[in-house]
């Protein structure tokens, strides 16, 4: 027995269910209907009709799956009509929370409950969520102690009280922890100098610790003494670029929920604070890092032990932890990077931007804003939603966010308040049980949905072996007759054998397809074709065509403007088109004052030209990717201008389609073509396309630019003098060879004379002469 309570949800269920069929337009779009279940499965509002006299003979029995009011209007009985209906069963309702008295507080109801859903008709369920007053906080501080940082440091090593002051205002039970980043300690990020590595900054270096990428400093703590003490051991860092290491620490604070402690009540919040960009995946391929992130948790000794072997991750992948962990950023920048933050911030869900000061000293204010702003937002969504299934939420409450999409959101929600959620959750096909999870996001609570299909009829009649409606030879199932072997036929009606029966279905085939294509029975041999929606009957040897199926053009069948004829629109005179839907016109597709269309190159349907193979729109003026004219045209520029070349002979009939004009100057303002002649002469001329394919006016000009003849004369005369000067000068040539080569021998010879030593005694056969004769006129000069 259902107490008064669950009476009335079941009715509230039930009311919200007969709004939302009743919005929608019901239609029953058959496709091939051969039993009950197949018309349930083919849309939300098809029901069947098992009332046994409903069909006549040879009439398809696709004709008892219809919409409720059509088969009501074809004379089915009310009781005969079959139409499962969805149904919503709560399993868990607690009571929400309206304090922390409870160990676990509850600010989500239901948080169980069964859909069993026809496909596509869609279910409807409220569900209730309230703020519990005081829920705890979990702040982990996650700080840039990048040099650039150094002011905001000493900031908050002063800040700790007024954070613990704050926290307590928001809630009774707050805890805060610490982290801190840089970057990876590899370049191109950090100088990999060893004595860089160690004092990275470029000044201050007393003041400087090592590298780092990602260290975490102080556990999740209520002790204000622990949080001041840590904090003040922190010292500056540096690396090389401007964009830090962010993703990477956010992803560790995320996943390493142990070693960070986050309580599994809490509202988890993560305050990233930098006056810088951030890097993500794909940049670790910089420093030769290819392994992608895999979003575990790899913090030995408090330090990100991975940050030089692992990229850094997406915002896909941090944007999906951070959701799963229930952790809501919030990025407390400066205003230099305040964009950047606001783009990611779209990407993750349930998260806020803030505008630091230049040393951060309104950090405390700017988070206990950014909670606030948080915290009265109420986000409804789903997670491991099943394939073919929509879920869609209408927010209730007094500043709801728009209707119908895949999140709920109500804005500025106090706490205390109760607030709720219309959800329609709709599968589109059939599946076997499977479940999903409904929750706010960054709130622990969760809605477990458990969701099956009823796909299959359950018609509840009486099993009679033989029955008479099947000639005797069958029995009846949801008002159809399934036939006992040896028989076929809508009634049982037909004996065959065991190897006549394959062989007479065959002939209902059209190429081996489907029986009668699915629009009627193969009865002995012989398709009965079925009647159409409109009660029309398919007709053809295979039921092949129907006068129904044609395309439609304004949700007119063939416009409205012609007849369907078995597929086919048959227009009426004056239209054309698929589906009749244009009228026969041409104004947009002339071209001239003698009502050319389409430049002679396309034409003109529904009023649009359609072109020719290369021709552009609007009108096929002109060609991308055919053939230069000025080449394909040459020859007969060339024949009829100047009476020459390959068409010289066949002029006539090789260029009817080229007009020649030979001019003095251009009147076209086509470009000019420019062409060699078969005698070695450019020819000058221009081409004007005129209507047709291939059909053009030229000009030509008359002179056409020949080279010259060679001078003989000039060519023998130089020819010869060149002749002569290479004679001399290979005279020349030899002469200073013979030269040098006698006046090497000649010092050679030299040479010897100089070595050979002569005998100085008398040549015994010389004799002196016996008279000496003087010249008396000779001087001695």
């Amino acid at each position: 027995m259902l107490d008064m309570d669950q009476c009335w949800k079941l009715i509230l269920l039930l009311l919200m269910t007969a709004n939302a069929v009743s919005s929608q337009e019901q239609v029953c779009s058959k496709s091939v209907i051969n039993s009950c279940n197949d018309c349930i499965q083919s849309g939300a509002f098809c029901v069947w009709c098992k009332q046994l006299d409903f069909t006549k003979t040879g009439e398809q029995e696709a004709v008892r799956c219809d919409t409720r009011a059509e088969l009501l209007k074809k004379g089915c009985r009310r009781e005969e009509i079959i139409s499962p209906e969805n149904h919503a069963i709560v399993e868990r309702d607690d009571s929400l929370s309206g304090s922390l008295t409870q160990q676990e507080p509850i600010q989500l109801r239901p948080q169980s409950m069964s859909l069993s859903l026809r496909p596509g008709l869609p279910q409807t369920f409220r569900v209730y969520f309230k703020r519990v007053q005081g829920y705890p906080v979990d702040l982990y501080y996650l700080m840039d102690l990048s040099f650039s940082m150094k002011d905001d440091l000493e900031n908050v090593k002063k800040l700790g009280k007024d954070l613990f002051k704050a926290l307590k205002r928001i809630t009774r039970s707050g805890q805060i922890g610490f982290g801190a980043f840089v970057d990876k300690t590899v370049l191109p990020y950090t100088n990999t100098n060893e004595q860089k590595l160690k004092t990275p900054c470029d000044e201050d270096a007393q003041d400087c610790q090592a590298a780092f990428g990602y260290r975490h400093v102080l556990s999740l703590t209520p002790d204000e003494k622990d949080f001041a003490r840590e904090v003040n051991k922190q010292r500056i860092s540096g690396n090389l670029d401007i964009p830090e290491g962010s993703l990477d620490a956010m992803m560790q604070a995320a996943v390493c929920g142990d070693k960070i402690g986050w309580r599994n009540s809490s509202t988890r919040l993560i305050v990233l604070t930098t006056d810088a960009g951030f890097h993500m995946a794909g940049d670790g391929k910089l420093a030769g890092i290819l392994e992608p992130n895999d979003e575990q948790c790899h913090m030995f000794n408090s330090i990100y032990r991975e940050s030089s072997h692992m990229d850094y991750p997406s915002v896909g992948q941090l944007a999906m932890q951070l959701t799963k962990n229930n952790i809501q950023p919030i990025f407390a920048v400066t205003k230099e990077v305040e964009l950047v933050y606001k783009q990611l911030s779209q990407l993750i869900p349930k998260s806020e931007v803030g505008v630091l000061s230049a040393d951060s000293d309104n950090v405390v204010q700017l988070i206990e804003a950014a909670y606030n702003r948080l915290s009265s937002k109420v986000t409804l969504t789903h997670e491991n939603l099943p394939e073919d299934v929509r879920v869609e939420y209408r927010p209730i409450c007094s500043n709801p966010g728009p209707a119908g999409g895949s999140q709920g959101i109500c804005d500025s929600v106090p706490e205390g308040q109760e607030i709720s959620f219309d959800v329609t959750v709709t599968a589109d096909s059939c599946m076997n049980e499977k479940s999903f999870t409904i929750r706010p996001l960054g709130i622990k609570d969760t809605l477990t949905v458990t969701l099956k299909t009823e796909c299959e009829c359950r018609c509840e009649e009486p099993l009679i072996i033989n029955n008479t409606h099947c000639s005797g030879n069958g029995q009846v199932t949801c008002g159809i007759c399934s036939c006992r072997e040896g028989f076929v036929g809508q009634f049982c009606n037909c004996s065959v054998g065991d190897k006549d029966e394959a062989a007479l279905r065959v002939l209902c085939r059209k190429e081996n397809g489907t029986e009668c294509g699915g629009r009627g029975d193969c009865e002995c041999g012989r398709c009965q074709c079925h009647a159409t929606d409109s009660g029309s009957t398919f007709y053809g040897k295979y039921c092949e065509c129907d006068n129904e199926h044609c395309e439609k053009y304004q949700n007119k069948l063939c416009g409205g403007n012609g007849k369907c004829i078995c597929g086919k629109c048959e227009c009426n005179p004056g239209y054309e088109g698929s589906a009749c839907q244009c009228e026969k016109k041409d104004d947009k597709c002339q071209t001239d004052d003698k009502g050319t269309v389409c430049f002679g190159r396309g034409r003109c349907k529904c009023n649009r030209c359609e072109c020719n193979e290369g021709y552009q729109l609007p009108k096929c003026q002109t060609c991308l990717g055919c053939p230069d004219p000025c080449q394909t045209k040459l020859n007969c520029i060339e024949c009829q201008g100047f009476g020459l070349g390959a068409f010289k002979n066949n002029c006539s009939v090789e260029c009817t389609n080229v007009t020649v004009k030979l001019v003095d100057q251009f009147s076209f303002p086509t470009k000019q073509c420019q062409q060699k002649d078969s005698e070695g002469c450019w020819i000058k001329f221009k081409l004007e396309q005129l209507i047709g394919p291939d059909h053009y006016e030229a000009e030509i000009l008359k002179e056409r630019d020949c080279p010259k003849p060679p001078n003989v004369f000039a060519i023998i005369g130089g020819s010869l003098a060149l002749v002569a000067l290479i004679g001399i000068l290979i005279l020349m040539l030899v002469k200073t060879l013979i030269y040098f080569k006698d006046l090497k021998e000649f010092k050679k010879f030299e040479n010897e004379k100089k070595k050979s030593k002569w005998a100085e005694a008398d040549n015994p056969l010389f004799q002196n002469a016996t008279t000496t004769v003087a010249n008396p006129t000779f001087t001695g000069e």
